[in-house]
């Protein structure tokens, strides 16, 4: 149904970036018999008609709320918070103006090098359990380091299985733009086996002022990775 719709949309509107949040099956984390062949079907259709698909997966989740928010028994509100938090983190530049990637166009230009490898792992950082957070102390650096880190994406996949295309990093809250350059450029020295060299520039950053509710700062990850 849903890959019906996006393919009736692309008719009617063809010169419209297509972007969609889609939630991957995973093994572990099965609850409906035909997930596999739902999956299976609905990918040639997000291959053909969408410009930008960030998989989201029941695993990485579960995983998140047990071993990072020490969440004993998750529901899908806790699923759905960190979904809306990554969707927000995403979001920012269209929301706020005068921002890298201030649409969906930029961003699919900056991230797709290739029309069907457009298919992203998003992440976000910082996360932490509840009793932990007020006395955790935010900075770029940590920020950076955690965004990184394979336990804070959405996707329940290791990127050092693979290589990054392409790299977006939005960043939100009071903070230096020269440090967050910094921290990227110290990241893409430091691991520059897991980006490909033939994308020069392939790692982009935007800093908004305005940062997510409850927090002080905060950095959302999109990856496009082998």
């Amino acid at each position: 149904m849903g890959t019906l719709l996006i393919s009736k949309i692309r008719e009617e509107f063809p010169d419209r970036i297509m972007s969609s949040y889609s939630v991957v099956p995973s093994p572990k984390v099965s609850d409906t018999v035909v997930e596999p062949y739902n999956a299976t079907l609905s990918v040639h259709q997000l291959v053909e008609n969408t410009d930008e698909t960030f998989c989201i997966d029941n695993e990485a989740l579960y995983d998140i709320c047990f071993r990072t928010l020490k969440l004993l028994n998750p529901n899908y509100g806790d699923l759905n918070h960190l979904v809306s938090m990554t969707m927000s983190g995403v979001t920012t530049c269209l929301r706020f103006p005068g921002q890298l990637n201030a649409d969906l166009r930029k961003l699919a230009v900056n991230m797709v090098p290739f029309p069907r490898l457009h298919f992203f792992m998003p992440g976000f950082a910082p996360l932490s359990a509840k009793n932990v957070s007020a006395y955790r102390a935010q900075s770029v650096a940590e920020l950076t380091q955690q965004m990184f880190d394979a336990k804070n994406m959405m996707a329940a996949c290791d990127p050092r299985h693979g290589r990054y295309l392409t790299v977006a990093a939005i960043f939100r809250g009071r903070m230096s733009m020269r440090e967050v350059d910094d921290q990227m450029l110290a990241v893409q020295n430091k691991n520059s086996s897991y980006f490909v060299e033939w994308i020069p520039n392939n790692v982009k950053t935007a800093v908004c002022d305005i940062p997510p509710r409850g927090l002080k700062m905060s950095a959302t990850f999109i990856g496009n990775s082998t």
